[in-house]
């Protein structure tokens, strides 16, 4: 299974409204296997499709999420500009399920998402 992850700043607090490099794609394309278990793990991460994260300055992030064949990994490979020094939102997605970070940290509740994730932890 190929997962796509596409960086944008839907919102920021430049002087002009705009994000310098919105006009180029943010994309990284991991290959997180085939088995059962990764496709568990995987499908509602891949049904969420897009997480936020705020910067608190008036910048915010986004990553959208979805699942690609090998034609279109291989074409976003290409045209891709990196991830502009925000892999750690990839890595935060895969492990925690949510992008945390330093103005959003994982022990502090953060709304409904959370508390279904804890009530599902309490029921395993």
């Amino acid at each position: 299974m190929l997962i796509a992850f596409e960086l944008s700043m839907p919102s920021n607090n430049s002087w002009n409204g705009r994000w310098s490099g919105e006009e180029r794609q943010y994309v990284r394309v991991l290959n997180v296997g085939t088995s059962k278990k990764a496709y568990a793990k995987w499908k509602p991460i891949i049904d969420r499709a897009y997480y936020r994260y705020a910067f608190g300055d008036g910048w915010c992030a986004a990553v959208s999420v979805k699942e690609v064949d090998i034609a279109t990994a291989r074409r976003l490979r290409r045209i891709t500009a990196g991830f502009c020094g925000y892999d750690w939102m990839i890595d935060s997605i895969r492990f925690d399920g949510d992008i945390y970070g330093p103005n959003r940290r994982k022990d502090v509740y953060h709304g409904p998402i959370d508390a279904a994730r804890a009530a599902l932890k309490e029921g395993e």
